[in-house]
């Protein structure tokens, strides 16, 4: 009779340390690329900047449409 249970402890401690190392990766890859910084959420308000002359432009061809 053989023991399969020591591949599988293996197995899923390897599995557990890919993600582990996978998890750490993004985190220090986001805080190189400054999301974690004072300005990290910039990008959000520069979006949202971006997005107001486009609904005035709607709304002005809205009006002349009708």
């Amino acid at each position: 009779m053989r023991d399969y249970s020591y591949p599988s402890v293996y197995f899923a401690y390897f599995y557990f340390f890919l993600l582990l190392v996978g998890a750490l990766f993004f985190f220090f890859r986001s805080v190189k690329h400054g999301y974690w910084g004072k300005h990290a959420e910039d990008a959000k308000y520069r979006m949202l900047e971006d997005d107001e002359p486009h609904s005035t432009e709607r709304s002005e061809s809205a009006r002349r449409e009708s």
